[in-house]
């Protein structure tokens, strides 16, 4: 990842999170993130009517929105399960 050294994603934690646009409790994901650089963050914050806004802290201060979507896909833990699928019976 460019601007980072060795990054390594600590968790991806849910909660709620309000915005100065809006007067109701949104849900948001935080992705807390070390790297030889220090620590820090990024907030997704999933704004009604599709579109979304990332917010960085610690080493992603200062980070455009396009680079801080970047770095939270290519960081986010990926689903290594199999999907789950009911047996058919008879």
């Amino acid at each position: 990842m460019p601007g980072l050294a060795e990054p390594a994603a600590l968790g991806l934690e849910r909660f709620s999170i309000r915005t100065r646009e809006s007067s109701v409790t949104q849900a948001g994901w935080r992705l807390s993130v070390v790297a030889r650089e220090g620590a820090g963050a990024i907030v997704l914050v999933e704004i009604p009517g599709g579109s979304a806004v990332h917010r960085g802290d610690g080493v992603f201060l200062g980070w455009s929105q396009e680079r801080l979507a970047a770095a939270f896909a290519a960081l986010t833990p990926k689903d290594t399960d199999p999907p789950f699928e009911t047996a058919q019976l008879g």
